[in-house]
C-alpha cells in the first residue's frame, strides 16, 4: 500500500550537521512530500539561527515541537521517519528505539561504532519490518552507479587497482567542537572518529561499492596503517588496503593534513582503461578503447529516496543499512588496530593560528596518491614519517 500523505519527519541533532537535514525537510515540505514533525536536541532551538526567518523561511518553524531527547518524542508522538544526525556512538541505541516505535530511519554515517553494532541494527530493522537508510550520500549518485556499471561491464579490462584518495584539511577548531571529535573511545565506549571512518568514509565506502563489496563477508582482510599529526586520539593520516573475497584489493590513502583541500576521488585502473570519480561533484571521467569521456550525473537525495520507498515498496533504498557491512568491516579493523602513531614534528609544518591552525604532513598528497596507485600502505612504501 502506498503512502500518499506527507511524511512526518523528526530530525535528531540539529545544531551541527543536522541543519542540512532540516533544509532538506523544508524543501520536501514545499513540495508536499514531508512535514517537520519535531526536532530533538539537548539544546533548544528557540532564539537560534535555526528558528530565525529568512528568504525561504526558518529551518525550524515556530510551531515545531522541540524535545530534549528522542525517548520523550517517541512516547508522546512518534513520527513516520526519524533522521539521526548524532554522535557515532549513539547511533545504535537511538535507531533501535525509533524502529521499535514503528519509525523508518535515516542514519548519518558511519552506521555504528562497531561491526557488532551494525549487525544488531540490521537485525533490529528486520525484526521491526522498517527501513534504515545510511547517510552515504554518494550511494545516491548517478556517477557512482555509472562507474560501478562500467567496471562490471569489463570496459576497463581486468581491474588492477581500486583506490580511494582524499587529501583534506581539518583545523584545531574541528577537533574542539565536541567531546567525541577525534576520539577512538569516550567514557569507555567506542567512537572511532578517524579519517578513514568519518570525514573520508564516503571515499572508502564508495570504493568498496565499485569493487563489488557491500557485505562484511565480502572482506577477507584489512591492513591498516594509522597515523596522526593533530594532538588527538584517532587517526588523521592513514592508509588502508582491503583484500576482497574475489581477490580484488581496495587501497585508501587519506589525510586531513594536506596543505589545501582537494577533491576526493575514487580511481579504478584496469588493463584496458581507467576511470576517476570526483564523488563530491558527481563527476566521472573514463578513458578506455572508446576514448575519453566525461559523465556528469545527478544525485538522488537519501531522505527523498527513503520517502519514495515508503510510498512504493518496489523502490530500493540507495544505501540500505545491510549494504554498509563491507565498510563496517573496515571500520572494525580500524577500531581494533593499535592506536595511531604520532607523526614526528620533523615531518610536519603547522599553518594558521589559534582555532584555524592545522598541521601539514610533508609530501602527504603524493604519498596518498602512491597508496592508491600501488595498493600498499604508507609503511610498506617507505613514507618518511613511518621509518
Amino acid at each position: 500500500m502506498g503512502v500518499s500523505a506527507p511524511a512526518r519527519v523528526a530530525v535528531v541533532g540539529v545544531h551541527g550537521h543536522g541543519s542540512s537535514h532540516l533544509r532538506t525537510v523544508r524543501a520536501l515540505a514545499a513540495r508536499g512530500r514531508a512535514v517537520l514533525h519535531a526536532v530533538v536536541d539537548p539544546r533548544p532551538v528557540a532564539g537560534t539561527t535555526l528558528a530565525a526567518d529568512g528568504p525561504q523561511g526558518p529551518l525550524v518553524p515556530a510551531a515545531t515541537p522541540w524535545y530534549a531527547d528522542l525517548g520523550a518524542l517517541l512516547a508522546d508522538s512518534p513520527p513516520d521517519v526519524v533522521v539521526l544526525a548524532t554522535p557515532i556512538h549513539t547511533h545504535l541505541d537511538l535507531a533501535r528505539s525509533a524502529l521499535l516505535a514503528g519509525c523508518d530511519v535515516l542514519l548519518e554515517k558511519p552506521t555504528a561504532a562497531s561491526l557488532a553494532e551494525h549487525d544488531a541494527l540490521v537485525a533490529a530493522a528486520a525484526a521491526a519490518g522498517r527501513r534504515v537508510q545510511v547517510g552515504f550520500q554518494t550511494f545516491g549518485s548517478g556517477a557512482l552507479a555509472e562507474l560501478a556499471r562500467v567496471v562490471a561491464s569489463g570496459e576497463l579490462g581486468d581491474v588492477t587497482t581500486v583506490a580511494a584518495v582524499g587529501t583534506w584539511v581539518r583545523t584545531s577548531a574541528y577537533y574542539a567542537r565536541s567531546r567525541w571529535a577525534g576520539r577512538r573511545t569516550l567514557d569507555g565506549v567506542p567512537v572511532v572518529d578517524g579519517v578513514v571512518t568519518n570525514p573520508l568514509a564516503h571515499a572508502v565506502a564508495s570504493a568498496l561499492l565499485v569493487a563489488g563489496a557491500t557485505r562484511a563477508a565480502d572482506v577477507l582482510d584489512v591492513e591498516t596503517d594509522l597515523w596522526r599529526a593533530h594532538p588527538i586520539e584517532a587517526d588523521d593520516t592513514s592508509s588502508v588496503v582491503v583484500t576482497l573475497a574475489g581477490g580484488r584489493r581496495v587501497a585508501a590513502g587519506l589525510t586531513l593534513c594536506a596543505p589545501e583541500r582537494a577533491d576526493a576521488t575514487v580511481v579504478v585502473r584496469g588493463t584496458e582503461g581507467s576511470a576517476t570519480l570526483r564523488y563530491e561533484h558527481d563527476d566521472l571521467r573514463i578513458t578506455s578503447h572508446r576514448g575519453t569521456r566525461g559523465v556528469s550525473a545527478t544525485r538522488t537525495d537519501l531522505l527523498e529516496n527513503l520517502l519514495a520507498a515508503r510510498a512504493d515498496p518496489s523502490v530500493r533504498l540507495s544505501c540500505d543499512v545491510a549494504d554498509t557491512g563491507a565498510f563496517m568491516a573496515v571500520l572494525d579493523a580500524v577500531r581494533t588496530a593499535p592506536a595511531p602513531r604520532p607523526i614526528a614534528a620533523e615531518h610536519v609544518t603547522w599553518q594558521g593560528d589559534g582555532p584555524d591552525a592545522h598541521p601539514v604532513v610533508h609530501d602527504v598528497v603524493a604519498w596518498c596518491d602512491r597508496v592508491g596507485r600501488e595498493s600498499a600502505t604508507f609503511t610498506a612504501l617507505g613514507a618518511p614519517w613511518t621509518r
